[in-house]
This record gives C-alpha cells, sequence and structure tokens, in this order.
C-alpha cells in the first residue's frame, strides 16, 4: 500500500492546481490535482506535506489543516492512503513544477477542469466545511465504481 499526500494552497479565493502534462505513464496524466506525494522513509504526513509542497511549488506552508483521509482502489493500482490538507498560508515564490503546469485557479471554475470523479467528492466535502472524514473511492480504469464516506455509500 502507498501513502500519500495531497493539499489545495488556498489565495483570494482560488487553489493552486497542478495540471499533470509532464510525466509518460503517469495515472494522473491531462487530470487537474493539488500538490502532494508519497512518503519517504520515517515521514510523518506532515513531514510529507511540506517537504512534498516545497519540492512541487518553492512555497513553505505555514498555516494548514489535515481535512481526511481518502482510500483509492483502482484496477491495475495498489491501494493507497492519501492524507487530504488545504494550506491558507505560505511563504516564498512559485517555481516551475518538473510534473506539470501550476496554476491558481478561480474555486467556482474547478468543475470546468479535468478532474476526478472522485476528486469532485472530497473538494465539495472541504467547501461545505465537513469535518474530518473518510472517503474510500474504488475505480474501474477511469470509472469510479464505489464512493463511501464515514461508511455510508455515496453512489
Amino acid at each position: 500500500m502507498k501513502m500519500t499526500t495531497l493539499c489545495y494552497i488556498e489565495k483570494e479565493n482560488k487553489y493552486l492546481m497542478l495540471h499533470r502534462v509532464s510525466k509518460k505513464n503517469d495515472i494522473n496524466k491531462d487530470k487537474w490535482i493539488g500538490v502532494g506525494g508519497h512518503f519517504e522513509e520515517r515521514e510523518s504526513p506532515e513531514d510529507c506535506l511540506l517537504r512534498e509542497v516545497r519540492e512541487e511549488t518553492g512555497l513553505t506552508l505555514t498555516k494548514y489543516r489535515f481535512r481526511g483521509i481518502v482510500t483509492f482502489n483502482a484496477d491495475n493500482y495498489e491501494t493507497e492512503f492519501m492524507c487530504l490538507y488545504t494550506a491558507s498560508e505560505y511563504f516564498g515564490d512559485l517555481i516551475k513544477c518538473d510534473e506539470g503546469n501550476l496554476e491558481w485557479i478561480e474555486k467556482d471554475r474547478l468543475s470546468d477542469l479535468n478532474l476526478w470523479e472522485g476528486d469532485k467528492i472530497f473538494l465539495n466535502l472541504i467547501k461545505d466545511e465537513r469535518p474530518f472524514f473518510s472517503l474510500k473511492l474504488c475505480y474501474e480504469g477511469d470509472k469510479l465504481v464505489t464512493a463511501v464516506l464515514d461508511g455510508e455509500s455515496l453512489l
């Protein structure tokens, strides 16, 4: 099983989004996602969050919230546990990301982007200020077939 972090950094009613266009054989190819990545040995979720955000964006987070845990299951892909965060304060200047293009996107325009269906669910949970949650998402290819929020089916 994989452990990852994902963060949506906020500024002026926008999120910093990563358009994944650079890597070959990328499960997220052409999708828009937040920033984050895989845990390294001995890292806590916060250690991973801070390192990945700094590596991908050049920004150092100073205020962030742990919003929930997302479990991903997909055919031909190992189970992934993702620690989901939002961040509202940071310092530094954006750098070029080797995984794609970083862009500040208005929150009300997110639905216009090429997002995973499950990402739309947890972005709405964040928008609605849902207390800490556990969300399980199961995919067959790019199709979301199961979504379970805190033990209750959404689909």
